[in-house]
């Protein structure tokens, strides 16, 4: 059975995900998140880290597309600066705003990888249709009972990665024992 929960990659930040890395797997593009992925909910727009590290894909030839599940005025505020293809209410796990997205872009799954800090909408959007789950753990996360539930859930997964990869300090990052 295809486990699309557990994630491909993980890393500490997002900036760990580099132009070289992106290049050794294939990856052209990459559908990015932006809420506790890129920055913090209460961040209105992109610090210069973000825009740097987008630069820094843009100019090693990698796309970079905004695929949230936040709505409009919050995705378009944060994209003003960086001036990407945006996606608010994309209504992740579903498929159609990532096609949507790739084909705008102009690439296929084989070259598109999925970044997002959760497992239950940004590893599954992405792995459902054969992209690679870059996951990173969440900046700021909440902490209301929705979102405990959802972290809890995720931890077999983290474990699961963790057991596969040998990054065991990643699992820290959720508080998780072995």
């Amino acid at each position: 059975m295809k486990d699309n929960f557990t994630p491909d990659y993980m890393f500490g930040h997002y900036y760990e995900i580099t132009p070289e890395f992106l290049q050794s797997i294939g990856v052209r593009a990459v559908l990015s998140d932006i809420d506790n992925t890129l920055a913090p909910y209460e961040q209105a727009e992109p610090d210069e880290r973000i825009e740097e590290w987008v630069r820094s894909l843009e100019e090693n030839g990698i796309k970079v597309a905004l695929v949230s599940n936040n709505h409009a005025p919050r995705v378009e505020l944060f994209n003003r600066t960086l001036g990407l293809l945006a996606y608010p209410d994309s209504g992740k796990p579903k498929k159609k705003t990532l096609l949507r997205a790739m084909e705008a872009l102009g690439v296929h799954d084989k070259e598109t990888a999925m970044l997002g800090d959760q497992l239950l909408t940004d590893a599954y959007a992405g792995k459902h249709i054969g992209l690679p789950a870059l996951i990173v753990p969440p900046i700021k996360d909440k902490t209301n009972l929705f979102f405990r539930l959802k972290r809890w859930c995720e931890r077999p997964f983290i474990r699961k990665y963790a057991k596969t990869n040998g990054y065991q300090s990643y699992m820290s990052f959720w508080k998780i024992k072995k």
